[in-house]
């Protein structure tokens, strides 16, 4: 399979990138006759039908613009544009691929031309209207386009991306694979698990040199606080245990722990008199100086209060 990412030949002369893109019942509606547009459809004329029931009010190749159009126009009011196309719509910065993804209902066949593919599922997406154009939301453009690729950096390439502009997170990415269709879907599976352990590898990096800048005592890292009889409340990044102050990195996946149960641990901690101080870890590598003194705050609350009756050990 070709990559999603290679690019369409550019050496034809480009069509005028205002020519509309119309459907033939859509010019039939404004009242061109039938023939009056397969003349000017001919060879040498002034319009050019780039797929069946669909005509570019223009000569020469069709912009990429004038082809996500020309998609639309062939697939109907249904058709959804996923893939590569969809998710620079939403802003992600990635080169052109060498045709257009879209999505169907199940139940449609089609002969689409070379410019699109087209993907038959039973769970169409609610589009997202930009410009005009009907997409896939983000979490499932860059699944269906990843389930696409071949080259496994590129897959990767193409998940960082989408989260690191913050269109979706690991979470929903796994949901987004696990529901959808399991064609190609091994290698993404496989890459969405070394993201999250680079995720919070990195997360636990930028941690602690935070605690290295910061004006405390050098705190105890990944512990479990306990009850005076040894009933585990929770597990923290970093205690600082001659205060009872715990710190809490929530990375945007839960790599082992489930958020359910990162709740139960926040809510028996607090019951305990733990301050527990919870960064998520876009804060942790984009703000460290406000996480700095949100501990140093928390820090000097918990110094004034009665150090809880709590005990702590490494985590195992």
């Amino acid at each position: 399979m070709t990559s999603v990412f290679s690019t369409a030949s550019t050496s034809a002369r480009p069509a005028d990138p205002q020519a509309l893109v119309l459907s033939v019942a859509q010019l039939r509606s404004l009242g061109v006759h039938p023939s009056t547009i397969t003349k000017r459809c001919r060879p040498g004329g002034p319009w050019r039908r780039i797929a069946t029931g669909v005509v570019l009010l223009g000569c020469g190749e069709p912009t990429r613009h004038q082809l996500l159009h020309a998609a639309i126009a062939y697939l109907g009011p249904e058709g959804v544009i996923t893939g590569v196309d969809a998710l620079r719509a939403h802003g992600v910065r990635l080169p052109a691929p060498r045709v257009v993804q879209t999505l169907v209902s199940a139940g449609r066949r089609l002969t689409p031309p070379a410019f699109l593919t087209v993907e038959r599922t039973a769970r169409l997406p609610a589009p997202v209207l930009i410009d005009g154009l009907p997409y896939a939301p983000p979490t499932r453009a860059v699944v269906d386009a990843a389930r696409r690729e071949t080259d496994p950096e590129r897959i990767r390439r193409l998940l960082a991306l989408t989260i690191e502009e913050g269109l979706c997170d690991l979470d929903e990415l796994r949901a987004e694979v696990d529901e959808g269709s399991q064609r190609g879907s091994a290698a993404v599976r496989m890459h969405l698990r070394t993201l999250a352990h680079t995720d919070a590898c990195d997360v636990r990096r930028s941690a602690r040199e935070l605690a290295r800048r910061c004006p405390l005592p050098p705190p105890r890292w990944d512990t479990t606080v306990l009850t005076r009889d040894r009933r585990p409340l929770g597990t923290v990044d970093a205690w600082w245990d001659d205060v009872g102050l715990a710190w809490s990195v929530t990375p945007p996946t839960s790599t082992h722990r489930p958020r359910a149960q990162q709740e139960r641990d926040r809510l028996a901690l607090a019951s305990a008199g733990v301050v527990l101080v919870r960064s998520p870890s876009s804060m942790v590598r984009h703000h460290g100086d406000l996480v700095i003194a949100e501990l140093v705050r928390a820090f000097r609350y918990a110094a004034r209060r009665p150090r809880p009756t709590v005990l702590s050990e490494a985590r195992g």
